[in-house]
């Protein structure tokens, strides 16, 4: 991969390989969960959490190896599943049907095959004359013969416990010290036992990724899988290449993501949205019937009937409330912005509290920041804030008061009053309001 990052914390469709390995595992019901992880495991377990456990391998001496380090903790089950962290593609109907397959068949160890993919650099698979798997031989170690087998392992493995924790110590290193899980194997077949073999639902569920261009494949094939996946639960893409979906992502029927959209994250959009085009969607919530056009939207929260945009930017823990408007070159940062307000052009609200139905006018600012500290400004429900107003904060503007265009307000204003001027003079009776 030539990183600095470990491999199975690259990510695929916004979530790291080893992520995916545990959440494919763990919809298949197979828990629980444990890690093998090199010395240095902090990284892993920061990106994977507390729900599954962890074994070290000190040296990296192989695939076998490393099973073995994890036997005091499966010791007590009957049988175990091993899967490479390397493999995003795999699916939890397949992980299912091998898991059954296994449990069936009272084989000590089924193995999980593909004759769907290009062999290249894959282990291929050797039968014995019943038709069992007698061997998996690695491609450099193949001979012609065995290079022009189509059928390859996936790296997935069933093995009945009992036997597989007398066999796995037995095994002979190689010339480099490693000892490998797949000469389990011909272990198997040599004492007379059949190895099942279970094929996959597709063979792109076999990619291990090694390299960047590999990587990216797998991308594109994840991403095309999320796609139709909600457009078969009834979200429109009118353009699927164009729109890129995360893995954890959620999207409610009747929702139109148009193109050049990106759902980040742990993103959660309602029913009946529109999104994009042109819009970029991280870990946010979207209420129903919202509609987000050529903006940013990150870490915030929207409620139901919000419009955004056209080239706007709603910045972590920003919550809009039902009915909210914020037209084009609108920026709010860490505020709540009350039911009905609307922002229509080229304001910045950030450390705010705006009650509901407040009118901000265009190139309005909360001035927020004073070189050192942060500030709070609040706003009262049903306030008018004139255009080019500056309120410099910490500041609070009464309940149905209101700001002349230009003002620079940097003293409180008391409900149903005015602030006019730079620096602005309070006056205590609101004339009749003209558009912003």
């Amino acid at each position: 991969m030539r990183s600095r990052i470990p491999k199975v914390l690259h990510r695929v469709c916004g979530k790291p390989m080893a992520s995916i390995a545990a959440s494919v595992a763990s919809d298949a019901g197979l828990e629980p969960i444990v890690f093998v992880t090199p010395p240095d495991s902090a990284p892993v377990r920061s990106a994977i959490g507390d729900g599954c456990a962890y074994v070290v391998q000190e040296q990296p001496m192989g695939t076998g190896h490393a099973l073995l380090q994890a036997q005091e903790v499966s010791r007590e089950y009957e049988d175990l599943l091993v899967m490479n962290g390397d493999i995003p593609l795999i699916t939890s109907s397949t992980l299912e049907s091998l898991a059954e397959a296994h449990i069936r068949s009272g084989a000590p160890v089924t193995i999980l095959v593909s004759t769907d993919i290009d062999p290249n650099g894959l282990g291929r698979v050797v039968r014995d004359a019943s038709g069992g798997a007698a061997a998996i031989v690695e491609q450099n170690d193949a001979d012609e013969q065995t290079l022009a087998i189509g059928e390859v392992n996936v790296g997935v493995y069933c093995f009945r416990t009992r036997w597989l924790w007398r066999n796995l110590p037995r095994l002979t290193p190689s010339e480099s010290g490693e000892t490998y899980l797949t000469d389990l194997i011909a272990r198997a077949a040599r004492q007379g036992h059949r190895v099942e073999t279970i094929r996959a639902h597709d063979g792109n569920e076999a990619w291990g990724v090694n390299t960047r261009e590999e990587l990216a494949r797998a991308e594109a094939i994840m991403r095309d899988r999320i796609r139709r996946q909600w457009m078969a639960e009834g979200v429109s893409i009118p353009d699927p290449p164009s729109v890129y979906i995360d893995c954890d992502a959620r999207i409610g029927m009747d929702t139109v993501l148009l193109p050049n959209t990106h759902v980040r994250g742990a993103t959660s959009i309602g029913e009946a949205c529109e999104i994009g085009p042109n819009s970029i969607i991280s870990d946010s919530e979207i209420g129903d019937r919202s509609l987000v056009v050529a903006s940013v939207v990150e870490d915030a929260t929207l409620e139901t009937d919000v419009s955004v945009g056209p080239f706007s930017h709603i910045r972590p823990r920003a919550h809009l409330e039902s009915g909210v408007h914020i037209g084009n070159f609108g920026e709010i940062k860490n505020s709540r912005i009350g039911k009905g307000a609307k922002s229509g052009h080229f304001s910045y609200i950030g450390d705010a509290e705006v009650g509901s139905n407040v009118n901000i006018g265009a190139g309005s600012v909360t001035c927020n920041f004073d070189g050192q500290d942060k500030h709070a400004t609040v706003i009262g429900d049903d306030a008018f804030i004139g255009s080019s107003t500056m309120m410099v904060a910490p500041l609070r503007i009464g309940a149905r008061a209101y700001t002349g265009t230009g003002s620079v307000v940097t003293k409180d204003v008391p409900d149903d009053s005015g602030a006019v001027g730079a620096p602005a003079r309070i006056r205590s009776k609101r004339p009749s309001q003209g558009g912003s």
